[in-house]
């Protein structure tokens, strides 16, 4: 920075008396509590004293004005002089390193604490739901002086240092203080802005030296690098719109289908902002309403997709910067798009320099071995009975709904969490205060977890990713299965619908009779919960092949069968979700460094043959869906849903109505086998002429073209209702009928093709 015109130095005046050489000793090894007690401007019996600490330096004096007092090296760094005044004057440091090189700054030693008694005090009780403008690194100006206040949570340390750019990676200079039994340390430092790059040094009880990321950092170096970095926002936001319309209509009565997207690989080599010129075009022509991002926190390991979290505060540098992050989010809701964000409170990796044994102890994973080690991972999960550890999670599912205006957050691995003996044997867990399995404390701060997201912010939906047959995943807190309260999620992924329904698929047409339960099971539970269909990237990952992979028979069944999937998927209750690359039938199964097969879209080949059939399909599926409230507003109601065929195995088929609130009926009929069945009998429930919307083995989609027109239900009574028709099925294909015709229909239909069937 510039200097002033050389300041008059006037003669030194005489030495303070030192503090006691224990005080000394614990200061300059970086053991002191309070160095803002020896450090900066003291009175004294004959004066002000001034210490300053600066390892490096060769010389040191106090500026005021255009004088100066030049201060005594007394040892390792420690320069003091005294001032023969009542009280301290305002000054300024200069310091002057080897080369002569200067710098002339505000001692950090003369201000007050930056956290007041009722951060403090929230952050003892696990409270303090903005956390994030407590602890962590920020930007602020304090008595006309701007800089970075640092504040960390580490309570058995005997003291902590800050090193970074802004001191050549040397903490001696710069020792923080203890706020007492809060275990928050603090150091406000002038002259520290953005883009600057530091780490904790932590003295623990044991004599050791440890030198830790920031956990509530908001920025970090992108990986291998792992020092945090100082980070102050200037993003402005242009989607009140959105953030307005998003609360008017709860989760579970909307439209919601989402495109799952690993951001890093959807297109290699793209940062947020590339992304942010791209993909809203691509999700909004594809008609999904949400895009969902596995993890964007910061991670040392790229092949853990983000799902092994070290920055839990900070998107991951690989791509940009946390405003660009913001920019792409913003780019997303201007285009009418929600951004569902995969979170990970169930565990942390092991990494010496992160959260593992943060203050030389267990801090944020239990102390017991029994319960801190993660058997499938190889990862440390979370201390939930301690309620700074509830508070550093449940701020953090806040920090990304109401500063990156994220709209969903999807929890992974729930499951792990509610289970005390998740993936352990016998002996290797310690069971609850009943004796029992289930992890209490866990299941109180996913209660609080979503009872703070839905008050603080609203729209806002959480999901959870729960794979057992846990009671009230999606019920509210103050209703009791287990005697405890439903732990409050708005939706939860439905793992058995779809393992079921991709075992059955799976299966050679000729058996699937034989297993016609595994397609129709779901719809015993359906209403328990609030469910979303998922078709994620855990079913196209560690050797399990693409989706259409898994189908049988040759190429062109393959295809049917996955389109024909689809269907059934859009129209059964649920919400869904898409994996990237799923949406045009890639054939290999998702590698994370090369992301989708994008040139299959590119063969030469005619339009709707094999993969831009399948994207044209999902296309309309999604139109189709949004465009009709029969398919989403009674999702989580029994009255939305009534099943025409359910037993039809020998035949492969199935067949139900979906209503909407008003009543309008859509009718799904599902063909699974490879047969075309013509003069199939199905039930409608209404007379008249009816339209098929949607037929999955439509010659633009890549099918035969083999239904047809037109669809007029007789009063002839059948599988429950006053009317039927008789339909030709086409073969691995699903058919919707409603006796309506929308807009949205009538656009999509192909000249003298007309799949609607309008005479």
């Amino acid at each position: 920075m510039s200097l002033p015109p050389p300041a008059r130095t006037l003669p030194r005046r005489p030495q303070p008396a030192p503090p006691a050489a224990e005080e000394t000793d614990r200061l300059l090894s970086g053991r002191h509590h309070d160095p803002h007690g020896v450090l900066g401007a003291h009175r004294v019996a004959d004066g002000v004293a001034v210490r300053v600490l600066r390892p490096l330096a060769e010389r040191v004096a106090l500026r005021f004005g255009d004088e100066e007092v030049e201060l005594v090296h007394d040892r390792d760094g420690l320069f003091t002089g005294l001032l023969p005044w009542d009280e301290a004057p305002d000054y300024r440091i200069a310091i002057t390193y080897a080369g002569g090189l200067e710098y002339e700054q505000d001692d950090a030693y003369r201000m007050a604490p930056t956290l007041g008694e009722l951060d403090l005090h929230l952050i003892s009780e696990g409270r303090h739901e903005q956390l994030w403008r407590a602890l962590g690194a920020r930007v602020v100006t304090l008595d006309g002086v701007t800089g970075t206040a640092f504040a960390v949570w580490a309570p058995n340390a005997v003291g902590v240092r800050l090193s970074g750019d802004f001191n050549g990676w040397c903490p001696g200079g710069h020792p923080m203080r203890s706020l007492g039994s809060s275990g928050v340390w603090e150091l406000f430092v002038p002259d520290v802005g953005a883009g600057t790059r530091y780490k904790y040094e932590i003295h623990t009880r044991d004599g050791r030296v440890l030198h830790k990321a920031d956990p509530l950092a908001r920025s970090a170096e992108c990986p291998p690098a792992t020092a945090s970095v100082v980070h102050d926002s200037a993003h402005t936001w242009q989607d009140a719109d959105w953030l307005a319309r998003r609360a008017a209509t709860p989760a579970h009565e909307a439209p919601m289908s989402v495109y799952e997207v690993h951001l890093p690989s959807w297109r290699p080599g793209l940062t947020y902002r590339r992304l942010a010129e791209q993909l809203p075009a691509y999700v909004s022509g594809l008609g999904f309403t949400h895009v969902e991002f596995l993890p964007v926190m910061e991670h040392p390991f790229g092949g853990s997709w983000g799902y092994q979290v070290t920055g839990f505060y900070a998107p991951t540098a690989r791509l940009g910067t946390p405003d660009d992050f913001k920019y792409l989010v913003d780019a997303l809701h201007q285009a009418g798009i929600g951004v569902i964000l995969d979170w990970v409170p169930a565990h942390f990796p092991k990494d010496d320099w992160a959260l593992a044994a943060f203050d030389g102890q267990a801090l944020y994973e239990p102390a017991d071995p029994l319960r801190a080690e993660h058997p499938d991972w190889g990862t440390l999960e979370f201390d939930y009975g301690r309620p700074e550890v509830r508070n550093f999670l449940v701020a953090n599912a806040v920090y990304w709904c109401e500063e990156f205006h994220i709209d969903a957050l999807r929890v992974d691995a729930v499951a792990s969490m509610l289970y005390l003996d998740y993936s352990r044997g016998h002996g290797a867990w310690t069971p609850n205060e009943d004796g029992g399995t289930e992890n209490w404390a866990a299941v109180r701060f996913l209660q609080e977890l979503n009872a703070t997201v839905y008050r603080r912010c609203p729209g806002v939906v959480t999901i959870a990713e729960e794979s057992t047959a846990w009671d009230g995943v999606t019920r509210p807190t103050d209703v009791a299965p287990h005697g405890r309260g439903g732990l409050g999620f708005g939706l939860k992924w439905n793992m058995g619908w779809m393992h079921d329904t991709l075992l059955y698929l799976a299966r050679q047409p000729v058996h699937r009779a034989w297993h016609h339960h595994e397609l129709t099971f779901a719809m015993t539970y359906t209403y328990s919960e609030n469910f979303l269909l998922p078709l994620s990237h855990d079913e196209v990952v560690h050797g399990k092949g693409s989706l259409v992979a898994k189908m049988p028979g040759d190429w062109w069944q393959q295809r049917a069968t996955l389109r024909a999937l689809y269907g059934f998927m859009w129209a059964h209750p649920g919400k869904q979700l898409l994996f990237m690359g799923q949406e045009f039938a890639q054939g290999g199964e998702w590698d994370h460094d090369k992301g989708p097969q994008w040139w299959a879209l590119d063969e030469d080949r005619p339009a709707g043959s094999d993969h831009r059939g399948v994207r044209d399909l999902v296309r309309d599926l999604n139109h189709g869906y949004r465009a009709e409230p029969a398919l989403w507003q009674l999702d989580s109601h029994p009255a939305g849903f009534t099943w025409l065929a359910a037993d039809a195995a020998a035949d492969n088929v199935i067949a139900f109505v979906r209503r909407s609130a008003a009543g309008e009926p859509l009718v799904c009929v599902s063909n699974f086998s490879p047969v075309v069945r013509e003069g199939y009998r199905i039930g409608l429930p209404r007379p008249g002429r009816w339209h098929i919307v949607l037929d999955t083995d439509a010659p633009r989609y890549g099918g035969s073209g083999s239904a047809t027109a037109p669809v007029i239900a007789d009063p002839a009574p059948w599988q429950g209702q006053d009317h039927s028709t008789l339909l030709t099925l086409p073969p691995l294909a699903t058919l919707w009928l409603s006796p309506r015709l929308t807009e949205a229909d009538a656009s999509s239909a192909e000249p003298d093709k007309d799949l609607h069937h309008e005479d």
